[in-house]
C-alpha cells in the first residue's frame, strides 16, 4: 500500500508540473499572445476583442494587440468567433448566428471563444473574464476589476447555454446601461436598441387594444366597437372582439405597426388593463363556447395572426393571460405564431409558487396554459409597486420561480421592477441577482447576494448581509406577500423598524469616509425611513426623518411608487 503521504506528494508534483507546463496569458506586465478576430467577425465580436483587451490589460497591464485573422501568422492566440481555424483547432459545428451560449477552450496552448455571432461569442468573452479572471460588472457603478500579476492558461473547456431565451431584468437603473446589459446578458428591454453588443431583443408594447382602436377617435361614431356592460357600450372597457369592423382594423394596425417599427420579434394584440370585457350575446356565446374569456381573446388573437402570417411569415403575434384571461380556455389553441403572456400578478410572492397555497390557482393556469401554447413567455413582479422603498423580502423565491417557468417551458422572462425610477428597494443586488439567475437558475442564491453585497457595500456589508437576514425572518409560512402591501402590513413591527434604522445607521458609521458607499447605504436606509415617516409622520417630523427622506428622494428624484410623482406624494403626507 503507497503511503498517503506519498499520495500527496505525487499529486502535488503533476499539479506542479502541469502549471509549469500551462503557457503564461501574462506575466509582469507583458503577453505573448494576440487576440484574433474571425474572418468576417460580428459588430458584437469585434467589441467583445476590444474589451478582452481593454480588461486584460486592467487586469494585469500587459497590452494584447487585436489582429484580423489574415493577420495571425503563428504564434499564441485568443481566437474570437467561430471560422476555420477553430473548426481545425476544436472540431466544433458551427454554431447558429443567434445561438446565445458558447464554448471557451484551449487547445495547444491557443484559447479559443467561439458562440453564436449576435452575442453568444461575445458572452463567452465575458464569462471567460468573470469565472477565469474575476472581473464583475455587479451595477452600472460598481465594475470590479482584480489585478494579478501573472496568469497561466490553464487546460479550459467551458460551455454554458441560457436557461431562458428572453431575459428581461426591468430596473430604470440597467435600462439605460447598454453596457451592463450585455456584460450580464440582460439581452431584452421595452424597446429595440441596435448598438455595438449584437443589440437589444423587445416585445412591443402591451394593452393595444384601445390603442388600435380609440375610444376618444371612434366611440361616439361607432359605441358599437366597444364593451356593452349591463346594457350600455362604454368606452373605458375591452372591445367588443365579435364586432368584424373591431377585427379589420386591428389586423390593419397590427400590419401597420410592424412595417413602422420591423425590428421586434413579437408584437402585442391584447386587452386593456381593465377587467370591464364585452357582455353582448355574440361575445358572450364565444367565451361560453371556449369556457372562459381567454377563449374569446385568443379566438380574435388567432385571426389577426393568421393574417400578419400571410404579409409577415417570421414575426410572432402576442397576447396576454392576464387577470380575467389568465385562465386557459377548452377547445382552442394559440396558433402557431401566436406567443402567450402570462402574468402572475395575483400571486404571494414571500415563497415559491409551488410552495403557496395563495398560488395554486396561478400553477394551475401555468399548466395548462404549457400544455397548450407554443411559446409561452412569462411577465413576473419582483417589487412591491405601492411602496418601492419599503422592504420586500422575495430573494427567497426568485431561482425557484424561474426554476418553475423554465420547467414549464417559459421562451422568456420578464421581471418587471421600479422601471420608471432608480433607487427602489435593493434595485441593484436583486438586478444583477436576476440576470444571474435568469442565465442559471439553479445556483446558489445566498452565495450570489454575498458575493454581492460584499463587493458592492465594502466595509458595510456585515451590517447590510445582517439587515437582509432580518427582513428574510419576517417571512413565515402564514405571511401572503402581494406586490401591492402597504406600510400597516403585518410584514412591519415597530421592533423591526427600530432594529432596522440602528444597524443600518451603524453601517454608514462603518463607510463614513467614502461618499461613494454613503449614497449605497442611504440608497438601504430609505427603507426603514420610509416605514418610520409613513406609521409615525408625527415622531419622524421631529427626530428629522422626514426631512432626511425627503431630501435624500428630491436629490436623486427617486419616485416612492409607480402611481405617484414625488411631487404628488409629497402632497399627501400628513
Amino acid at each position: 500500500m503507497i503511503p498517503n503521504r506519498f499520495i500527496s506528494t505525487l499529486v502535488s508534483l503533476f499539479v506542479a508540473v502541469a502549471m509549469t507546463a500551462a503557457p503564461q496569458l501574462f506575466s509582469a506586465g507583458r503577453s505573448d499572445y494576440k487576440i484574433v478576430l474571425s474572418e468576417g467577425a460580428s459588430t458584437s465580436e469585434q467589441t467583445a476583442a476590444r474589451e478582452l483587451r481593454s480588461y486584460l490589460k486592467q487586469v494585469s497591464g500587459a497590452d494584447i494587440p487585436v489582429v484580423k485573422a489574415s493577420q495571425a501568422a503563428g504564434g499564441k492566440c485568443i481566437y474570437i468567433g467561430f471560422d476555420s481555424r477553430v473548426k481545425a483547432a476544436t472540431g466544433a459545428d458551427k454554431p447558429a448566428d443567434d445561438y446565445e451560449g458558447f464554448t471557451y477552450r484551449t487547445v495547444n496552448g491557443n484559447l479559443y471563444i467561439y458562440g453564436g455571432r449576435q452575442r453568444g461569442t461575445m458572452y463567452g468573452v465575458y464569462a471567460f473574464l468573470e469565472n477565469e479572471l474575476g472581473v464583475r460588472w455587479y451595477a452600472p457603478d460598481g465594475t470590479v476589476v482584480p489585478k494579478r500579476h501573472a496568469w497561466r492558461l490553464k487546460k479550459l473547456r467551458v460551455s454554458e447555454a441560457p436557461a431562458i431565451r428572453y431575459r428581461f431584468a426591468q430596473y430604470s437603473q440597467v435600462a439605460n446601461d447598454l453596457a451592463w446589459c450585455a456584460h450580464n446578458r440582460n439581452n431584452t428591454l421595452w424597446s429595440v436598441r441596435k448598438n455595438d453588443y449584437g443589440g437589444i431583443e423587445a416585445y412591443w408594447n402591451a394593452h393595444t387594444c384601445g390603442q388600435f382602436v380609440d375610444a376618444e377617435e371612434l366611440f361616439e361614431s361607432h359605441p358599437e366597437y366597444f364593451a356593452l356592460r349591463d346594457g350600455k357600450r362604454i368606452p373605458n372597457g375591452q372591445l367588443c372582439l365579435t364586432n368584424p369592423e373591431v377585427l379589420r382594423i386591428c389586423i390593419k394596425e397590427m400590419l401597420k405597426a410592424i412595417q413602422t417599427y420591423p425590428d421586434y420579434w413579437v408584437y402585442s394584440m391584447s386587452q386593456n388593463d381593465n377587467k370591464l370585457y364585452c357582455e353582448c350575446e355574440q361575445c358572450t356565446a364565444v367565451a361560453e363556447r371556449y369556457k372562459g374569456q381567454s377563449g374569446l381573446m385568443l379566438w380574435f388573437v388567432n385571426q389577426v395572426a393568421a393574417a400578419v402570417k400571410n404579409v409577415y411569415p417570421n414575426k410572432f403575434i402576442g397576447t396576454f393571460a392576464y387577470q380575467y384571461t389568465r385562465k386557459a380556455p377548452v377547445g382552442i389553441r394559440p396558433a402557431d405564431n401566436v406567443v402567450i403572456r402570462l402574468c402572475s400578478i395575483e400571486c404571494c410572492f414571500a415563497h415559491a409558487l409551488d410552495e403557496c397555497e395563495q398560488n395554486e390557482a396561478f400553477m394551475a393556469d401555468l399548466r395548462d396554459w404549457q400544455a397548450i401554447a407554443p411559446r409561452l413567455y412569462i411577465w413576473d413582479y419582483v417589487v412591491n409597486f405601492r411602496q418601492y422603498h419599503a422592504p420586500f423580502p422575495n430573494l427567497q423565491v426568485l431561482a425557484r420561480n424561474i426554476q418553475i417557468f423554465r420547467e414549464h417551458n417559459a421562451i422568456g422572462i420578464q421581471e418587471e421592477a421600479q422601471y420608471q425610477t432608480a433607487g427602489g428597494e435593493f434595485a441593484e443586488l436583486k438586478a444583477w441577482l436576476l440576470m444571474r439567475l435568469l442565465w442559471n437558475p439553479y445556483q446558489d442564491t445566498q452565495a450570489l447576494v454575498n458575493e454581492f453585497v460584499r463587493a458592492y457595500y465594502g466595509a458595510a456589508s456585515d451590517a447590510i448581509l445582517r439587515y437582509i437576514k432580518m427582513c428574510k425572518a419576517r417571512i413565515t409560512p402564514k405571511t401572503v406577500m402581494s406586490i401591492y402591501i402597504r406600510h400597516t402590513d403585518t410584514l412591519y413591527d415597530e421592533e423591526f423598524i427600530k432594529a432596522s434604522r440602528q444597524l443600518l445607521d451603524e453601517a454608514r458609521r462603518q463607510v463614513a469616509n467614502s461618499p461613494t458607499l454613503l449614497a449605497r447605504i442611504d440608497r438601504v436606509r430609505l427603507q426603514p425611513m420610509y416605514l418610520h415617516l409613513m406609521r409615525n409622520p408625527e415622531q419622524a417630523t421631529a427626530d428629522g426623518t422626514r426631512a432626511e427622506y425627503l431630501q435624500l428622494i428630491k436629490k436623486n428624484n427617486y419616485r416612492t411608487n409607480e402611481w405617484e410623482t414625488i411631487d404628488t406624494f409629497i402632497s399627501k403626507l400628513k
